[in-house]
C-alpha cells in the first residue's frame, strides 16, 4: 500500500558528512510530516527530526546546527543532510512519514532503516 525506501547510509569519518535520503511511494493521497529516527545498539529509538507540510521543523538538541531536514513534497521524499558528524551518531536511522493513502485511510509508515557508521 505504501512503501518508504532510505538511502545514502554508510561509513564515513568524524566531521565528515552524510545525506540520507527516503522516497514514500504507493497509494498516497497526502503525507502530513515526515521525519527521522535513529536506534543505537542497547538504546530506544529516538527521534532526530521531523518536517511537517508547511515547513516547519524540529530537531533533537543533539543535532540542532549540525543536521538539517528538508523535503520535496512533489516527490514525496524527505531529506536529511549530517554535518560534523560524531562517533555518538552512529545508529540505524529509519524514515518515518504520517500518510492517508487513496482511500483516506490514514496510517503511520515506517522503512526499513539504513545503518550509519561514524569512525573516530
Amino acid at each position: 500500500q505504501v512503501q518508504l525506501v532510505e538511502s545514502g547510509g554508510g561509513l564515513v569519518q568524524a566531521g565528515g558528512s552524510l545525506r540520507l535520503s527516503c522516497a514514500a511511494s504507493g497509494s498516497i493521497f497526502s503525507i502530513n510530516a515526515m521525519g527521522w529516527y535513529r536506534q543505537a545498539p542497547g538504546k530506544q529509538r529516538e527521534l532526530v527530526a521531523r518536517i511537517i507540510s508547511g515547513g516547519n521543523t524540529n530537531y533533537a538538541d543533539s543535532v540542532k546546527g549540525r543536521f538539517s531536514i528538508s523535503r520535496a513534497n512533489a516527490k514525496n521524499t524527505v531529506y536529511l543532510q549530517m554535518n560534523s558528524l560524531k562517533p555518538e551518531d552512529t545508529a540505524v536511522y529509519y524514515c518515518n512519514a504520517g500518510v492517508v493513502t487513496t482511500t483516506l485511510n490514514p496510517l503511520d509508515a515506517w522503512g526499513q532503516g539504513t545503518l550509519v557508521t561514524v569512525s573516530s
